[in-house]
């Protein structure tokens, strides 16, 4: 099929747009379709924002009044909006914004300090209660697989069975002076375990923000100084993520 069109194509005439007579070049290139369609969707365009501004003109209200009307104006029929004078010089402004970079860096030290901690308590233990493997026992008997006890067969509680770190032998319960095992005590204990463990993935969370807000107020800081030349932007600045800038290598007295 493709070849057949190829064919039929050879005894097809060459399309060829009319160019402008000899006698009309002074009035430039002729327009095209194309051209012709450009010109009237601006034109339709600004038809119809014309129509808009005439719809609210004729709908405003000449006795209401708003701030703008005083905080603009015209000048040689151009439209200017009126500049408000600086509250704080520059010197003032990087002072402030030095102050706040210290309460930023203040508050992520006390953030890494308390995760510390955390993780020395816990240990990050329960990672290894997520591995989805299983413990396989192979017996002889189908007699015994039906009777078959899990704490017998490890030498361990009946509590501890869920556990599969820090799950300690009979003999070694024996010995040790620990606390009663019952149920109600292990829940409370694995209740407060995953408390922690929240409160640490919130903190590594607002961390994780604090220093991501610490990077992007030194790097506008640095950006700010006038004496060095207009570094070059690299990649632009994400939620997660300050701005890349690339400097150019200068030599220091």
């Amino acid at each position: 099929m493709s070849t057949w069109k190829k064919a039929a194509k050879t005894n097809q005439k060459t399309h060829r747009e009319r160019h402008q007579p000899e006698k009309r070049a002074h009035l430039g290139l002729l327009e095209k379709k194309k051209d012709y369609k450009a010109r009237a969707d601006d034109y339709h365009e600004k038809e119809a924002t014309l129509r808009v501004l005439r719809r609210r003109a004729l709908n405003r209200n000449p006795d209401e009044f708003y701030f703008h009307m005083i905080r603009s104006k015209i000048k040689d029929g151009e439209h200017f909006e009126q500049e408000k004078e600086d509250e704080h010089t520059p010197e003032q402004i990087k002072l402030m914004q030095t102050q706040d970079l210290r309460y930023i860096t203040m508050k992520q030290t006390i953030e890494k300090r308390k995760i510390t901690k955390l993780q020395s308590q816990l240990h990050m233990l329960d990672a290894a209660e997520e591995v989805p493997n299983q413990h396989i026992f192979f017996v002889d008997d189908p007699k015994e697989a039906d009777n078959f006890d899990v704490a017998a067969r490890l030498d361990t509680h009946p509590a501890l069975l869920g556990r599969r770190t820090n799950r300690m032998k009979m003999e070694t319960l024996k010995t040790a002076s620990l606390p009663s095992l019952n149920k109600v005590a292990l829940e409370k204990a694995t209740k407060t375990k995953q408390q922690k463990y929240a409160e640490l993935e919130k903190r590594l969370d607002r961390e994780k923000q604090l220093r991501v807000i610490q990077e992007k107020m030194i790097l506008k800081r640095n950006l700010q100084n006038k004496n060095e030349s207009q570094p070059e932007r690299i990649k632009p600045a994400t939620k997660n993520a300050p701005p890349v800038y690339k400097w150019k290598t200068e030599r220091k007295r």
